[in-house]
């Protein structure tokens, strides 16, 4: 086979590895499936009497769900740190240096594993909301741009997770990155209107990257008007993923040539 083809039947593979290591973990497949349900779930029924969404004049659990689906797909993107970092430590990388593999493929294959699992689990989020009163207005083309986004958010995440868990040396280091990433929602337009705030936490929140990704999120939901949200979402996360991949490449490569 030729290099190109052979790369990408290594990807399949270690793909299908981190897929089927995710089903054989009981705990692990189950906290994927129920977090979702339970963060929706308490957001609407404990928090929602008691917040107001301020100007957007919304119900709370729409306003909400965007918030709720980042929280869900960005924390399961986030523990790709925690699943590299044992390959790193574990001895696998070991393994994988007696096999004619393509190196890049190691940690892509755990960024394309963790863009499967998190858009069924940002699916099942986004059932829990309907099954509690959520009912989104989106067009055939708008739920597509939907898509597209929650994937261009969990590739970012997943990208910047690998190289958490490049830069550290144990999975419980590891395993800190998914507590930044599930409270950077907290501190955006997502949860609370940015309005609402006091002055330095509202300036952070309002020019934070993820509440450009919850407004155009809201927005296409409800088709409610968009404004500079789209470009502003689209600028970090083909950023972030840009600069991720060479970042992830160089610190790859000096933890496997010692």
């Amino acid at each position: 086979m030729s290099a190109p083809l052979t790369a990408v039947a290594d990807l399949r593979r270690l793909v299908t590895r981190d897929l089927r290591r995710e089903l054989r973990t009981p705990d692990s497949l189950i906290v994927n499936i129920a977090l979702p349900v339970i963060i929706m779930v308490l957001f609407v029924y404990v928090f929602g009497g008691a917040i107001t969404t301020g100007s957007s004049g919304l119900d709370y659990i729409d306003f909400v769900v965007p918030a709720v689906l980042l929280m869900s797909c960005g924390y399961g993107s986030a523990l790709t740190a925690v699943a590299i970092a044992d390959d790193m430590t574990g001895g696998m990388i070991d393994r994988f240096r007696t096999l004619p593999i393509s190196g890049w493929t190691v940690p892509a294959g755990h960024v394309v594993a963790s863009m499967a699992r998190n858009v069924v689990a940002s699916a099942i989020a986004l059932a829990a909301a309907v099954a509690l009163g959520f009912r989104p207005s989106a067009s055939l083309a708008e739920w597509a741009l939907v898509l597209a986004l929650v994937a261009a958010y969990i590739l970012a995440m997943s990208s910047l997770a690998v190289i958490w868990g490049l830069a550290v040396r144990s999975t419980q280091a590891a395993g800190a990155f998914s507590f930044v990433v599930l409270f950077l929602p907290y501190l955006s337009n997502g949860v609370v209107p940015a309005e609402t705030m006091p002055p330095v936490l509202r300036a952070f929140a309002t020019h934070q990257p993820v509440t450009s990704v919850v407004d155009t999120l809201r927005a296409l939901l409800l088709d409610l008007p968009m404004g500079s949200s789209a470009a502003v979402a689209a600028a970090w996360l083909g950023g972030a993923v840009a600069v991720s991949i060479p970042i992830a490449a160089v610190l790859f490569r000096r933890r496997t040539a010692r």
